[in-house]
């Protein structure tokens, strides 16, 4: 497990906490964003899982 695979699991799941306030204050738009960048950082975190 390298520094970076860490690194970016810890922003993916940041993000998903920014999708769920997003989605309680109804703000559709930045939840979708969000979630994607989310899905994003994990699956770049798993990637550099070594």
């Amino acid at each position: 497990m390298t520094f970076a695979s860490v690194g970016m699991i810890f922003v993916g799941l940041f993000l998903i906490g920014g999708v769920i306030s997003a989605v309680r204050q109804g703000l559709k738009g930045l939840a979708i964003v969000t979630g994607a960048g989310a899905v994003l950082a994990l699956t770049a975190g798993v990637l550099w899982w070594q």
